[in-house]
């Protein structure tokens, strides 16, 4: 915690020095913005540690095009492609593909993906009504069971192909795509995360959440090694943002319904989901200060959803290779991930802008920003199982792991930096802190573009 706040700390005070009275942006300080024209990219490495999954080694590159530059700062295609794996096992394998222009007046995105995830985050269901003991997983308490009591391991082969073309103008679309998803879920392999490790490193062989929810019932046969969800995409959009990066003004509102009938190979699982989501930006001072907040539901309409794909996020449009949610990098920053799990949820951000400082950098148009923010969720229909038995608990207590009546509004708050460059490619840092110690402890997190 210690580091990532002096990581935090350090940032603003850049941030203060980049803001004297020379720098700082104001209306009539900004400089016009050179036009590009052909091909532009942006890179970033991808390098972190972790204790349990190792190192963390590759990279992430998005090229743009922009044809005669008469469209600037819009593209004409965007490819993304992220490699990058941890020496223990996980890794992210990403191509996504963006344009307007590939077939003319229809909006094409597409999404191929492969992911393993050694120890990806599970709490149970329905938010604060699911105990989280982080005694359990800090080696240095007394109660400690295992770094890995709320994890899982999951591999993900994602296909996505989305479609918008206009009902009125540009501002109103529909929406049309199909995707194919694969979920493979285990506990996590011990074994393979304590290799090269001894003594007090080590991790216990001892059953985590998942392995109980699964022993319990509460994860039933049928969906505890994952599966196939095979779906349709079927929505609306009004959209009048006036530059899609980062927004000044304008509101971005859709409404999509997600079709994953039995018939289409998906098991024992048919169902329909639904997510709305309102988008509105506000420019406070132009080309400078902006507001910006998000609001979103998502819930089941028919059937029964796997355990697995409650968390999944869906929307007419994301450049995010994370879908999970509520609680992460890209739902509630500074809350654990996937900490809120409901048949229906409910979150929102809210946000200050400002781009302080504009310069030219090897004829690259940078901009350099700073965000505020407060995040919240909630549960807003739980998720209904039989709770344990006396005898299956084995002189556990229940209230270790279920509470009732206790599920209110998560909320975060926190701040960030952006390094932005031709207006699309934009290097983000935040950190959020949780109001509630039962979401954990915060979370810093490095990546591309502003949240929404």
């Amino acid at each position: 915690m210690r580091k990532k706040t002096a990581m935090l700390a350090a940032m603003f005070v850049l941030a203060f020095v980049l803001t004297s009275p020379v720098l700082v942006a104001s209306p009539d300080s900004i400089p016009d913005r050179p036009v590009k024209t052909g091909w532009g990219f942006g890179a970033l490495p991808a390098v972190s540690f972790n204790t349990d999954l190792g190192f963390q080694y590759g990279g992430l590159v998005n090229f743009y095009h922009y044809g005669d530059g008469s469209t600037f700062p819009k593209y004409r295609h965007s490819i993304y492609a992220e490699i990058s794996r941890y020496t223990k096992g996980s890794g992210i394998n990403r191509l996504f593909y963006d344009s307007e222009f590939l077939i003319p007046g229809i909006r094409v995105t597409s999404d191929l993906s492969y992911f393993t995830e050694k120890a990806l985050d599970f709490y149970g269901f329905n938010g604060y009504n699911a105990v989280y003991n982080a005694n359990w997983e800090d080696d240095t308490h007394a109660d400690y069971v295992t770094r890995m009591f709320y994890r899982h391991e999951r591999q993900m082969f994602r296909f996505i192909a989305d479609f918008q073309g206009p009902i009125r103008g540009r501002e109103l679309r529909w929406v049309a795509g199909f995707g194919i998803l694969n979920n493979q879920v285990a506990s996590v392999d011990i074994d393979a995360l304590n290799k090269g490790k001894s003594g007090d490193d080590l991790l216990p062989d001892v059953p985590g959440l998942y392995d109980r929810y699964v022993d319990w019932g509460i994860i039933s046969d049928n969906e505890k090694d994952g599966g196939w969800t095979n779906h349709l995409k079927l929505g609306t959009v009004y959209d009048t943002r006036d530059n899609e990066p980062n927004p000044m003004k304008g509101i971005w509102s859709e409404v999509v319904f997600f079709v994953a009938p039995d018939f289409l190979g998906n098991g024992d699982f048919g169902y329909t989901k639904i997510s709305a989501t309102h988008r509105q930006y506000f420019t406070l001072v132009d080309e400078v200060l902006s507001f910006a907040y998000r609001l979103n539901y998502q819930g089941t309409l028919t059937g029964d959803v796997p355990f697995f794909m409650q968390p999944y996020q869906i929307n007419s449009f994301s450049a995010s290779s994370n879908t999970d949610g509520v609680g992460g990098s890209k739902t509630v920053r500074g809350m654990l991930r996937n900490r809120v799990v409901g048949d229906a949820v409910a979150y929102g951000n809210f946000e200050l802008r400002w781009k302080f400082v504009r310069f030219d950098l090897f004829k690259q148009n940078i901009y350099l920003a700073l965000n505020a923010f407060t995040d919240m969720g909630q549960v807003i229909r739980e998720i209904d199982f039989d709770k344990p038995s006396a005898a299956q608990l084995d002189g556990l207590l229940l209230s270790d792991f279920f509470l009732t009546d206790q599920e209110k509004l998560h909320i975060t708050y926190g701040g960030g930096f952006r390094i932005a460059m031709n207006e699309n490619f934009i290097v983000a840092v935040d950190y959020g802190t949780p109001r509630d110690k039962r979401d954990g402890s915060g979370g810093l997190y490095i990546g591309l573009n502003f949240l929404f």
